[in-house]
């Protein structure tokens, strides 16, 4: 039996970008409200920022705002960082890890193997909220994408895809998704990739991932998922790098606030089914 797509018994939060900091705080209060109760401390991760004294005070800010008790505020710049023992147990102490965006790449290259990650894998098992948005966002599942064209990647090659954190598996996580027009991209990995699902998170709109694997789209903006699993054909085995890809029956959903999706049975959830699914699944 396969394993399940995402089993923790905590949510992950993947966010955009771009979502609202000083307003109204729509998706980051939803985030915070998904917190264990009786723990209400949150971590700053900025590794992948390279403005971490910028962003992070924004977070704090924030975060203290819809009621934090504390915000820890880590740079993490390199690996020596990323197995400090303090560090560690400020993970361990957290109902909240955060990641800002940036640069995914130099999210796993500091963090992959660390005993930082490895605490951040056992918070969600035990119930905490891992959040991130943009580059955080984008590194959450098991492969990533860390760069392609966003105007024509419709050809073999154009994304490059690695390792990421590994918090969930199956999935491919775009941001800045409609912004930059960035369809295509996830239409290779489609292609190349047809068990993954992308998911494509438009500037200041979000998916909660559930236990059991089901999705769930808050924020003002579109997510847009690109469902490749009954891909009837294409072309890409047979191409040279570079050459444009075609394929037959790639399906195209796009979510608003309210609406969710069934990872593994691949099924579109109107709000009324969203809301009994995870009802019954409390």
């Amino acid at each position: 039996m396969a394993s399940p797509v995402f089993s923790a018994s905590g949510h992950l939060v993947a966010i955009g970008g771009a979502e609202d900091r000083s307003s109204d705080l729509e998706i980051l209060k939803k985030v915070f409200s998904l917190i264990p109760e009786g723990n209400q401390v949150v971590a700053v991760i900025a590794t992948a920022s390279g403005i971490p004294d910028q962003v992070l005070p924004e977070y704090q800010a924030a975060f203290s705002r819809l009621g934090a008790s504390q915000v820890h505020e880590l740079k993490i710049r390199d690996r020596q960082e990323a197995a400090d023992a303090d560090t560690v147990r400020l993970i361990e102490q957290s109902g909240l890890i955060f990641f800002t965006g940036g640069d995914q790449l130099r999210l796993t290259n500091v963090l992959g193997g660390s005993p930082v990650l490895t605490a951040i894998r056992q918070r969600l098992q035990e119930g905490a909220v891992v959040a991130g948005t943009s580059a955080g966002a984008a590194a959450m599942p098991g492969t990533m994408i860390y760069n392609g064209a966003a105007a024509d990647a419709l050809r073999k090659g154009a994304v490059n895809l690695t390792f990421g954190l590994n918090f969930v598996d199956d999935l491919i996580i775009d941001s800045h998704f409609l912004e930059r027009g960035r369809f295509t991209r996830l239409m290779e990995v489609g292609a190349s990739n047809p068990e993954h699902l992308g998911v494509g998170l438009g500037e200041d709109a979000a998916v909660i991932i559930h236990p059991h694997g089901i999705l769930e789209a808050i924020g003002p903006g579109h997510v847009i998922l690109i469902d490749s699993r009954d891909l009837a054909s294409s072309n890409i085995a047979d191409l040279a790098m570079g050459e444009p890809v075609a394929v037959e029956h790639m399906i195209l959903h796009a979510l608003v606030s309210g609406h969710g999706f069934d990872i593994e049975a691949r099924r579109y959830l109107v709000p009324h089914e969203l809301s009994a699914i995870l009802a019954e699944n409390r």
